[in-house]
């Protein structure tokens, strides 16, 4: 697997990009944002980003012709800021590994939980799927997200509240027939320790937006 390394701002955010040597002319685009312990500046405070989520999962055998990319938000900044920043970066990678628009993915925790929930709010037509873990979005537009949506909470989160996530599944039960969720009894904030799986990643890569 390449990994490529973009350690300054030049395209928008610092990035680490994981892309499979065999992948095909368009593979799918995998986007992770992180939480608010891994914000930094590039250079060396970029591994920040590896530290949790699918880094930790992926492999040759898993990330089957898709690319991941892990961008790294500002120390002084916050995703939920920098939505319209998301986006440009997104074009940019879907440039850069000639994407096939029909499968982009938007995953992140904690922090990146909230602006994966805002982000698709605002780009709904972007996204074949998402995962929203330990975040929350805006309840009043998620009938916007008729995407396919794999959401994660701990119930025993003292940092972020399971509300947040529990009423954005209020909202969309009944309407998004291919919502799923996993609200982890007994688990506090460190709920992407379980949502982030193979099974996560599987599921993910399944997904394709309609023609």
């Amino acid at each position: 697997m390449k990994v490529i390394r973009q350690e300054t701002s030049e395209e928008i955010f610092p990035y680490i990009a994981y892309a499979p040597e065999n992948r095909s002319a368009h593979p799918a685009l995998l986007i992770q944002l992180h939480g608010a312990g891994e914000r930094g500046e590039g250079g060396d405070a970029l591994d920040g980003v590896l530290v949790n989520g699918f880094a930790n999962i992926v492999n040759d055998e898993n990330l089957t012709d898709c690319v991941l990319v892990m961008p790294q938000c500002p120390t002084d900044s916050f995703w939920v800021a920098r939505i319209e920043s998301i986006r440009k970066f997104i074009d940019l990678m879907m440039q850069k590994f000639s994407v096939d628009p029909s499968r982009i993915y938007l995953c992140g925790l904690s922090m990146g939980g909230f602006g994966t929930w805002y982000t698709a709010e605002a780009f709904p037509d972007l996204f074949a799927a998402i995962a929203p873990c330990c975040g929350g979005g805006m309840s009043w537009t998620a009938h916007v997200l008729t995407m396919p949506i794999w959401a994660f909470h701990g119930m025993e989160d003292t940092v972020v509240p399971p509300i947040l996530t529990i009423q954005m599944i209020e909202k969309l039960e009944g309407k998004n027939p291919n919502l799923r969720y996993d609200l982890y009894e007994g688990v506090r904030h460190n709920s992407w320790e379980r949502a982030f799986s193979e099974e996560l990643l599987a599921w993910l890569l399944e997904q394709k937006k309609a023609e």
